[in-house]
């Protein structure tokens, strides 16, 4: 009998072995995140808490259950919400950040930028001077520092392109200098970038990305090859870029087509992406009340609410794909 159980171990030993070296980690929840508060989660970004040793996400609080929200006034008047997670598959809510930084008797703040640098926390914020019922009114990048994620300290606002600015995404050079990628909401919904020595003065660049109008762009480094994604309102677009200047498209966006999952079935929109090893993670959020097949009304609950789902990313021949519908086994390792 002794012999008998290790002829079946051996036999099956390379089929686990190899399911777990496919699947590591935990199976991520889906949808991935719901925010208690207003169930309008959006607009995730996600950095290694060092003192509380987990995973944050930083968020737009869209008051989608806001019953008395008139035209568009339910995405402003917001907050940014906190998530925590030890792993990256299993999310709860923690809190909204204090931001010490609303010169306005009413405001908005969407879409942060989080980053570390030598031990400190930068927070690059949209901020909007108002709660507004239509979108024409003028929204500035303002940067904000923290030494624990929680409570921020107003630094200064930006001088960009314009006063029509949002959706920060700040990545390093190799030079150890900092570039900036937004959007500008005057020329076409742009890309543009800007350039700092040291995360407090910035210098605009002008254009980066023109060839379609696009928002919330995430830059990062993976496979050899620097990468950025930006949302279309149709999908994800994706270039690429070898010295940081000029990007080139890819044809296939991402989480454009509808999945299956559990309120997955609409287009998927502005996203973070998290590189833990060789593996990649696209954090999205999406509109379940949006999907083409059953479109709930416009100024429903249902139409409103929004959510947060996650896919690996895929690498082949020079291109990124997903498959939204592929289950996520996840296990992010802390930040070095």
């Amino acid at each position: 009998m002794k012999y008998f159980k290790l002829i079946i171990l051996l036999i099956f030993l390379p089929g686990i072995l190899s399911a777990q070296s496919k699947n590591p980690g935990k199976l991520a929840h889906k949808p991935l995140y719901q925010d208690p508060v207003y169930d309008g989660a959006a607009d995730p970004v996600i950095i290694w808490n060092k003192k509380a040793k987990k995973w944050w996400m930083f968020y737009t609080n869209r008051r989608a259950s806001d019953a008395h929200a008139t035209g568009v006034t339910w995405v402003h008047g917001t907050r940014i919400g906190i998530a925590e997670s030890a792993d990256g598959a299993t999310w709860t809510y923690k809190d909204t950040a204090n931001i010490n930084y609303h010169p306005t008797a009413q405001y908005t703040y969407w879409a942060p930028e989080v980053i570390e640098n030598k031990g400190l926390y930068h927070m690059y914020l949209t901020y909007v001077p108002g709660v507004f019922a239509d979108w024409g009114h003028p929204r500035t990048i303002v940067h904000l520092t923290s030494t624990d994620l929680l409570n921020w300290k107003y630094s200064s606002t930006l001088k960009l392109a314009t006063e029509r600015v949002i959706d920060p995404c700040v990545y390093k050079l190799l030079d150890g200098t900092w570039r900036m990628w937004y959007n500008n909401e005057v020329d076409h919904k742009s890309i543009y970038y800007a350039d700092s020595p040291d995360l407090s003065h910035w210098t605009d660049k002008g254009k980066a990305i023109h060839d379609m109008p696009g928002e919330g762009p995430v830059v990062f480094k993976w496979k050899g090859h620097n990468w950025m994604i930006v949302d279309n309102w149709k999908g994800l677009g994706v270039y690429s870029s070898d010295d940081m200047l000029n990007w080139k498209r890819q044809d296939e966006r991402l989480v454009e087509l509808p999945g299956t999952g559990k309120d997955d079935q609409a287009i998927g929109g502005h996203a973070d992406v998290i590189v833990n090893g060789d593996r990649a993670y696209l954090f999205y959020f999406t509109h379940p009340g949006r999907s083409k097949a059953n479109p709930a009304p416009e100024t429903s609950f249902e139409w409103r609410r929004s959510i947060i789902q996650v896919t690996e990313l895929h690498y082949k021949d020079g291109l990124i794909t997903c498959d939204r519908n592929e289950p996520v086994y996840i296990n992010l390792k802390p930040a070095r």
